[in-house]
């Protein structure tokens, strides 16, 4: 029970366009064997230029030329946009598609935070998601998430093996120690593997999170397994579920 997980690390742009061109060839050119590729949180507009003008329905062009590529090259992909909400905010929400697959998640805790105010225009996702690709049980959560172990408690005790965590991490003073605290942290807190595609640095601008790179793949135990730099690139491991139950089965948390 293994998947094969890219993770791409990008800079998105402030034209949805350009930004799914760079989503549809980076599916194209997948490694062999990719099962799951992972794009970061806001591939579809950076953080630098308002969004709420951006947001599409799942059934809009943006996710429907992303669904159309996935299928195309037989993976599942999880790409980050932003999606219409009821009280005129947007979601700041995950797409999965793929041969069979078809959710999404929205971002349940919103980054106010370091002069940041994402909850004046983005509204609270209210549901945790999980899903099966092949025999492994796969989480959803969303940058800021990563601060609020509870989540991925509930993910795991959801029978998450996997969490995947799409972000746009701010810099910041001690930002980068926290990122690499906060991924080992909540694998372990989930006992899970943890897969953080991020996007790649740019240059700060103002409160806006634009990205410090620093994708990783952590497995159950809190280990490391491969990290990106600071630049545009892609990494990839092969997960398992044998790890997840050995970690599950040497620290036993019960129901806690």
């Amino acid at each position: 029970m293994t998947l094969s997980v890219t993770a791409v690390q990008l800079t998105a742009t402030e034209e949805v366009e350009a930004n799914l061109a760079q989503i549809t060839g980076a599916i194209a050119e997948a490694p062999a064997g990719t099962d799951l590729l992972v794009f970061p949180e806001a591939s579809m507009r950076s953080f630098r230029r308002g969004f709420a003008d951006a947001a599409q329905p799942l059934d809009g062009p943006f996710a429907s030329t992303v669904r159309e590529a996935a299928r195309g090259s037989d993976l599942t992909v999880v790409v980050g946009m932003f999606t219409p909400a009821e009280d005129g905010r947007v979601h700041n929400t995950l797409l999965v598609t793929g041969p069979g697959i078809e959710l999404s998640y929205n971002k349940i805790h919103l980054y106010d935070a370091y002069g940041s105010r994402e909850s004046e225009i983005v509204a609270p996702g209210d549901e945790i998601v999980t899903f099966d690709l092949g025999d492994l049980t796969v989480g959803l959560a969303t940058c800021y998430d990563i601060r609020f172990a509870d989540q991925f408690r509930a993910l795991a005790k959801r029978g998450a093996e996997v969490v995947i965590v799409p972000a746009c991490w701010g810099e910041g003073p001690g930002k980068a120690e926290q990122w690499d605290v906060l991924t080992r942290a909540r694998a372990l807190d989930a006992q899970a593997w943890l897969v953080a595609a991020a996007q790649a640095w740019s240059e700060p601008q103002g409160a806006a999170p634009l990205g410090i790179g620093n994708s990783v793949i952590v497995d159950p135990f809190g280990r490391a397994r491969v990290r990106a730099g600071h630049e545009p690139t892609t990494i990839t491991w092969t997960v398992d579920a044998d790890t997840v139950a050995t970690a599950r089965e040497r620290i036993p948390f019960g129901d806690s």
